[in-house]
Parts: structure tokens; C-alpha cells; sequence
């Protein structure tokens, strides 16, 4: 096994160390105890100021009871929300006035693909998120981060994904690859502020974070948590989820039962370079807006625009405008959960006008407590770029929009839990794809891509999956 592989095993084998289940631990006054999970108790320490009864309602029972809960909750990636009622398996735990969560998923993974175009290959896609909250003064105050030991765990600064563009490998594009998340994806501060108890005014500050655009990112929703491989539309869908000096202001209201969240962020639009180690950053150039819609616990949509300066560095002198449209629903049955999203993504370059749609709809079907089966269809606009592989861009090249391609993906696995507290499943997935006839001569007429994998996941009770 790689030597990476190896050590982020050993990190989610001692997560739950790190985060015990038994976190009854002395305040400085006797306080009231929740006990919500076997074994484990959520005490309030009743010398800080009177804990904002969301806050206190949410730690008792673990998962948003409403929007405004779900926003506070802030488990999903950047300031997006999914439906109040999508799962989210962690470890929680309360030490004093701190309350502690940590959430990850890996994945060791051996892909096999067929077309001229096609690789081999075993790697782990894989990522970390331990979060602290807080009160402090009139608000809630959450520090959290986020990493991936991809850089180390993807050799070559890529994996196979047939028909995947964007980015570049050692200077050249990549092809038929996904490129690897940074090790450090997110480090993020938020302040949460009640406005009486229908309103919440909220501020993200990121050196490394997630812009208000686009749905929950690929690697954290629901819909695609079993899924090890990324999706072909990410760079017209979600790929700003990893971007330098992120500020966003969102403020959150509720009309009964329906929750709606206007955001604006700015940030720097450089999408991150192939040194997957270090920190990137820069000015302040490219701005966002998002609004969000939860009419219910089970449903969430998204709409959002951007301008983002110079996004791809093979292209410095294009600006881009996006705009993104997505539909989550879920719902939890008994011994199970059914997730799915819907997202469109359009990007347009303002120096030619070139347009760019995908489009997505996953679905995740979690059945008999352990099983879990799910789709992905994708309709993928690609561009003549594709044509040149990997090889250097031909001086003034222009890049235009090539052919749709459409990826069909299916897969099971299967929880094989040996360990307290990290969930283990065994798995496989199939995609085939439809080849539009530009593309026929290099790909062939029915390529086919299959992976094996085992996932890890530190979860802390049976029924938070």
C-alpha cells in the first residue's frame, strides 16, 4: 500500500480517539446532560452566557430541526445548505464551552478503463473536516478546516476520468483526468447572528474556502457520498469549492416553514495551480451571489452567478461569468435515506462569448440500514481542447465548444463495519458513456470505466448515515 494511503487510514482509525462518544466531562457549574447517542452526553456549561436555544436544540438532537438550525450546523461545504433532513455522519463531542465535530471520507480506489483514451489506475481520493463551535458575545462562532491527502495519495497530479478537462499536469493540460483536491481545501471562520428568531446574519472569512456559487460541492453531498470519482461537469458546476480569500455576508430568514438565504461573496477567481501542497492567494477580483430556497425540510434549491477573474491558468486573459441552478431533495425512511440533486452549470467566456452547459442528476439510495446503491447521469458540454490531449497548446490557440458527452454511472456497496465508530463498505461502480461521432474516431463507440473500492467514514451513531 502507498505509504500516504497507509498513514490517512491511520487517521481515521484514530479519529475516534480523538473525538470520544463518552464526552461527559466536568463544567465549572453542574449543568443539565442530554444524553443523545449511546454513551455519549452533551453538556452545556451554564457558566457562559445563555446558550440561543437553535444552538442548544440542535446539540440535543444532533441533526437541523430547521433552517435556520441547518445553517448553523454548518457541515456542509462553504456556507451551502442541504435539505434539513440529509444525514451527516460525524463524531461530535463538548469540551467546557466547545463543541467539537469532525467528518471525512476516503476512499482507496483501483479504476480500470477501456478506449484508446483510457488509464488504470489505484489511488485515494479522500478528505477531513474538524470543526469547533462556539458562543461568543451575542453570536455563535465556528472555526474549521478541511484536508485531503490527495496530493499524495493521486500520483502524477491526476486519476482516470475519461473525458474529464481542465486544469493542467506539469505544465500541461490534463485529459481524461481529474486532478487531485489541495491538501489544504478550507480553513474558515464563521460568525452566526440572531436577528430575533426568524433572522440570522452570517459571515464566512476564508484564506482557502467556498464562495457563495454553486450547490454543496460534489465530495460533500449526500447524493455523491459514495461515489469515489469526480463529475465531468465540475468545472461549470462546483469547482470554485477550493478558492483563495473568500469574505461572504448571508443573511437568513424563515416564512413559516419555508427558509430563504441571500449571499455575496468576494474572492480571488484563480482557480488553485497543480501544486497541490501550498497555499495560494491573491486579490480580491471576482465576486458572487447565491439564493437559496428550503420550502420544507426535504427540499433545497440554489441559484447563483458569478464573475470570476482569469479562473483558468491556461487561459489568463479570460474572464468568465457562471451561473449555477440546483434541486436537492431527501428523505429518510426506516433502516434508510434517499438523496438526490439535480444541478445545471453554465459558464460563458466574456472575452469571445463562448457558452458551456452541463448538467447532473445524482441519486443515492441508502436501503437495510448497511446497503447503499445510486446513479449519476451527466450531459457535458467539452470543448476542442479535448483533441489535444495532454500535449502542449499549439501557439494561439483558441479554445470553443466542441460536443456534449453523456457518463452514466451506476454502483453498490455494502457496510462491512468491523471497527467502533469508522464505517467501512465495500464497493464497485460502472460507467458507460455516450460518444458524440467527433469524438468516436479517438474514444471508440462504447468505452466503459470500472472501479473497485473500499470507504472509510468516522461516523458516531448507527443511525447518522
Amino acid at each position: 500500500m502507498h505509504p500516504v494511503i497507509f498513514v490517512f487510514s491511520v487517521f481515521l482509525l484514530a479519529a475516534p480517539a480523538v473525538f470520544p462518544q463518552n464526552a461527559n466531562l466536568p463544567t465549572a457549574t453542574p449543568s443539565p446532560c442530554v444524553e443523545n447517542m449511546p454513551g455519549m452526553k452533551m453538556c452545556p456549561d451554564t457558566t457562559a452566557p445563555a446558550m440561543d436555544h437553535d444552538m442548544m436544540e440542535l446539540m440535543q438532537n444532533m441533526r437541523p430541526q430547521n433552517f435556520l438550525q441547518q445553517i448553523l450546523h454548518h457541515s456542509s461545504s462553504g456556507t451551502t445548505a442541504e435539505p434539513n433532513s440529509t444525514p451527516t455522519p460525524m463524531l461530535m463531542s463538548m469540551r467546557g464551552k466547545w463543541m467539537f465535530m469532525f467528518h471525512g471520507n476516503g476512499f482507496l480506489t483501483d479504476t480500470q478503463q477501456t478506449s484508446p483514451r483510457g488509464g488504470d489506475k489505484l489511488y485515494s481520493t479522500n478528505w477531513f473536516m474538524p470543526m469547533a463551535q462556539r458562543n461568543l458575545g451575542p453570536g455563535e462562532f465556528t472555526l474549521r478546516a478541511m484536508f485531503s491527502l490527495e496530493p499524495a495519495t493521486v500520483t502524477g497530479r491526476q486519476y482516470p476520468l475519461l473525458f474529464q478537462q481542465g486544469e493542467t499536469a506539469f505544465g500541461k493540460p490534463i485529459a481524461d483526468g481529474q486532478h487531485p483536491h489541495d491538501f489544504l481545501m478550507e480553513i474558515a471562520a464563521l460568525y452566526d447572528l440572531k436577528l430575533g428568531s426568524k433572522t440570522l446574519l452570517s459571515f464566512y472569512a476564508a484564506p482557502m474556502g467556498d464562495p457563495a456559487i454553486g450547490p454543496t460541492a460534489y465530495p460533500h453531498r449526500a447524493s455523491a457520498l459514495e461515489n469515489p470519482v469526480g463529475t465531468l461537469g465540475h468545472h461549470q458546476e462546483d469547482s470554485t469549492h477550493i478558492a483563495a480569500d473568500v469574505l461572504t455576508v448571508g443573511v437568513a430568514h424563515t416564512f413559516g416553514n419555508i427558509g430563504v438565504k441571500a449571499e455575496a461573496s468576494g474572492f480571488h477567481g484563480r482557480e488553485p495551480d497543480e501544486f497541490r501542497w501550498d497555499v495560494n492567494y491573491g486579490a480580491i477580483d471576482s465576486w458572487s451571489t447565491r439564493l437559496t430556497v428550503q420550502p420544507g425540510k426535504n427540499w433545497s434549491g440554489q441559484y447563483s452567478y458569478a464573475r470570476i477573474h482569469s479562473p483558468e491558468a491556461l487561459y489568463p486573459q479570460e474572464d468568465q461569468a457562471r451561473t449555477t441552478a440546483s434541486v436537492m431533495y431527501n428523505r429518510k425512511f426506516s433502516k434508510g435515506n434517499w438523496a438526490n440533486t439535480a444541478v445545471w452549470g453554465h459558464t460563458r467566456a466574456l472575452e469571445d462569448n463562448g457558452k458551456q452547459n452541463s448538467y447532473l442528476l445524482e441519486s443515492l439510495l441508502r436501503f437495510k440500514t448497511s446497503n447503499y446503491a445510486w446513479l449519476r447521469m451527466e450531459n457535458a458540454s467539452r470543448t476542442n481542447e479535448l483533441l489535444n490531449g495532454t500535449n502542449p497548446l499549439p501557439p494561439n490557440f483558441q479554445e470553443e465548444p466542441l460536443a456534449h458527452v453523456q457518463a452514466y454511472t451506476f454502483g453498490y456497496d455494502h457496510d462491512v463495519d468491523v471497527i467502533s465508530h469508522l464505517r467501512t463498505a465495500l464497493g464497485a461502480q460502472v460507467t458507460t458513456y455516450g460518444v458524440p461521432d467527433v469524438l468516436k474516431p479517438i474514444y471508440g463507440s462504447h468505452p466503459i470505466g470500472v472501479s473497485v473500492f473500499l470507504r472509510l467514514r468516522p461516523f458516531g451513531d448507527k443511525n447518522d448515515r
